[in-house]
């Protein structure tokens, strides 16, 4: 074949090979296009293959040529693929660019997480640090070195929910720590006063549950001990807190009550932020709304972890945040906290 009659073919070849391809409107005929002119037995792929009959000049002309063609309608093949798929994307996506866009659902923290944090973050701008420690204790450290032994009257203000376990004695059983208390004994076991500490975590319970009571809730445990500590430090710091928590106006109440790991104990209360004092339903009438339990730290509890109980005294205080965000939010049921009911959950 003459270098004419290639140079022609090759020419009318691009001619209707561009205009087969601008008839195509699917993805399908499209491919048929490519195998047709452009795969291994296509059109140009033929014409290429009797360039062996030419001479060696007359071979890199037409080669030449014959690859523009080729680099052309490969090209155009890429460029009419992305068009059908371009024009695919806008049949699927046709929306009304006047209506408003979706809110984006935004995470948020559960309201006793943000309760516990805020309650950590008011002790530690008062020169508190932040301990955590097991959910799973030893007898020894939920009781016996709180200065509650197996027979004392004490354990049955704590429903206790027991581990099937028992050490290599025999005699030392676990349980789900009723309290965040047992830290107090780890701590001071592992460290030399001065110590300033709180204990924020998860307790259990073995009782019934009601708008005031749960099997499993958070507490937040605090401890100071040190040399020259006294009642009235005490008093000062959790004064300190509740304006923290609860307005700076806050009046605080202490009253005697008893916990065996304090000696003397107090209950804390703030007068009434709704009605402030005069009465109403949230302080049953009373103007005051109990919010912990506090007290010197027993001497007893100092001797069981080696310290000098002449040289040393401390104060200690517990906590429930589900109580203190009832309080601060006006909930009335503490089983909501744990409903996983997002219209009670979506409001904080």
């Amino acid at each position: 074949m003459s270098v004419d009659n290639i140079l022609n073919r090759l020419s009318e070849l691009k001619v209707r090979a561009l205009q087969s391809l601008n008839g195509i409107d699917d993805t399908e005929a499209l491919d048929s296009w490519r195998v047709d002119y452009l795969g291994r037995r296509g059109e140009l792929t033929q014409i290429l293959r009797g360039l062996s009959d030419l001479d060696n000049d007359d071979r890199r002309h037409v080669g030449s040529l014959a690859n523009n063609i080729k680099s052309e309608l490969e090209q155009s093949l890429s460029d009419h693929q992305q068009s059908l798929k371009d024009r695919e994307l806008a049949g699927r996506t046709q929306f009304d660019v006047t209506l408003p866009g979706r809110s984006i659902d935004m995470g948020r923290l559960h309201p006793t997480t943000q309760i516990v944090r805020e309650i950590c973050d008011a002790f530690v701008s008062m020169g508190f640090q932040i301990a955590e420690g097991p959910e799973v204790e030893w007898d020894r450290y939920n009781f016996e070195m709180l200065n509650i032994p197996k027979d004392h009257p004490a354990r049955d203000m704590w429903d206790t929910l027991w581990v099937d376990y028992k050490d290599n004695n025999g005699d030392t059983p676990m349980l789900l720590r009723t309290h965040t208390s047992p830290m107090q004994i780890r701590i001071m076991e592992d460290s030399e006063p001065p110590i300033r500490v709180i204990v924020p975590g998860k307790c259990y319970r073995y009782e019934a549950t009601d708008a005031t009571h749960e099997w499993h809730f958070y507490q937040v445990e605090g401890l100071a001990v040190g040399e020259g500590i006294t009642f009235a430090d005490m008093k000062g710091t959790l004064f300190e807190f509740a304006r923290i928590m609860f307005g700076s106006d806050r009046k605080v109440r202490f009253r005697v009550d008893y916990f065996p790991f304090v000696e003397p104990g107090a209950e804390m209360a703030i007068d009434c932020f709704v009605c402030k004092g005069s009465g109403c339903r949230v302080c049953k009438n009373s103007g005051w709304i109990e919010i912990m339990g506090a007290g010197m730290v027993n001497p007893k509890v100092l001797e069981g972890v080696g310290y000098d109980s002449s040289k040393y005294t401390g104060f200690a205080f517990g906590m429930g945040p589900e109580r203190i965000a009832m309080l601060k939010y006006g909930i009335d049921d503490i089983r909501l906290f744990y409903s996983n009911d997002m219209r009670f959950l979506r409001q904080f």
